[in-house]
């Protein structure tokens, strides 16, 4: 079983973790100053894999989230969060630790890609 997700290198502990995940896509943000920068890999990540990013996530401001259809699995240091995209019912949870933990709530969108039913 695979998910979709974006990775943010910026946010990981260790950067390496990023050779593990099988890489669709690499962009870089397109901020004026380099070191404002962020380098985004679009990757497809085992549930294993998505659960070890828990543990790699610097500890302050940075989440990462991974869909498989409505499914999406938000992932913050040290916790995370199952959700429904299709029932924002279920975001509650996470949009309130994303906010306990400095994450703006306009980053906290948990946007995913289309998907069938």
């Amino acid at each position: 079983m695979s998910y979709k997700g974006t990775l943010v290198e910026e946010s990981l502990r260790d950067n390496r973790i990023i050779n593990g995940f099988k890489i669709n896509k690499v962009r870089i943000s397109s901020v004026e100053k380099p070191e404002d920068r962020w380098h985004l890999y679009e990757v497809e990540a085992t549930p294993e894999q998505i659960d070890e990013l828990a543990t790699q996530l610097k500890p302050t401001g940075w989440y990462t989230h991974f869909w498989q259809g409505d499914d999406v699995v938000v992932v913050f240091p040290s916790k995370k969060f199952d959700i429904r995209y299709s029932d924002q019912s279920t975001w509650n949870d996470a949009i309130a630790y994303g906010e306990s933990i400095g994450i703006p709530t306009e980053q906290l969108d948990f946007k995913i890609d289309e998907y069938e039913n």
